[in-house]
């Protein structure tokens, strides 16, 4: 039977794009998140600027977004991170094109040996390790997200759980937590003090937090914004890692007007608690 549209499972897509150009990287008086579709984000931090997992375009699966800047539109960066290998967290593709404009590259020391090999100026952390992007401080947290080793024989190494992280970032205006990609690991995920916003990653996926466990994980930290990513960009009905849908976080969120529903390239102020 041909495929139609008719049976294909329903999937949430992202709000229309809000597209950004040099003025999101000039200096400012605040701190501010983008979203950049997918699980990337761009912060300016009073003038300093990052992005995270960022993923600009060259991914090999379908999306359904508008990226909200072309990677040479980038006028400067002062570092782009990576919280794991996976190719919609460290995207090469992205990651070469704004060479020229970034001044460091970061990641635990496997994404950075990665990085190394490509060229690019990168720093190798272990998690727990902290480092300084201008006035920025960056932390690197635990993640469980070695799902290759579930598939032996198909990788050409083990996988260890310090090649994945994510990262505690600590601004002037408050402190953003990135956890990455990650089973739900309690002993950490429901006891970090409360951060000033989260990167909230919601899609029912054994190799992630799953529905229920990010639901836990919201309610440990009930009054934190909830900033939704890694949903509505990739064109995968059947595929759970990128099928977050807003509206089954309605009913299990404790206070549901802190869910963030950004379009990508919409701004984000970030602000202490």
């Amino acid at each position: 039977m041909p495929d139609t549209d008719d049976a294909r499972p329903p999937q949430a897509k992202a709000p229309a794009t809000q597209f950004f150009g040099a003025e999101a990287f000039a200096p400012t008086d605040h701190t501010e998140l983008r979203w950049l579709g997918m699980a990337g984000w761009l912060m300016n931090s009073r003038g300093t600027t990052l992005m995270l997992d960022a993923l600009l375009g060259g991914f090999d699966m379908p999306v359904m977004i508008d990226f909200p800047i072309r990677p040479e539109q980038v006028p400067h960066l002062d570092a782009f991170l990576a919280t794991h290998s996976d190719a919609d967290h460290y995207s090469v593709w992205t990651a070469e094109r704004v060479a020229d404009v970034t001044a460091s590259y970061h990641g635990t020391r496997h994404v950075g040996s990665l990085m190394t090999d490509a060229g690019l100026p990168a720093q190798g952390h272990d998690v727990g390790d902290t480092f300084s992007v201008g006035d920025l401080r960056v932390t690197l947290t635990p993640a469980d997200h070695a799902w290759q080793n579930e598939f032996p024989g198909r990788y050409d190494r083990v996988f260890a759980p310090e090649d994945c992280c994510g990262f505690w970032i600590e601004t002037p205006d408050g402190n953003l937590w990135a956890p990455g990609d990650s089973r739900l690991i309690r002993e950490h995920h429901l006891t970090m003090p409360a951060p000033d916003a989260l990167l909230f990653d919601f899609s029912d996926s054994s190799f992630h937090f799953t529905l229920a466990g990010a639901v836990e994980m919201a309610n440990a930290y009930p009054d934190v914004p909830l900033l939704l990513h890694h949903w509505g960009s990739v064109d995968a009905p059947t595929w759970s890692p990128f099928n977050g849908d807003p509206a089954s976080l309605q009913g299990r969120v404790v206070n549901e007007d802190r869910i963030q529903v950004l379009a990508p390239g919409e701004p984000f102020r970030l602000t202490r608690r």
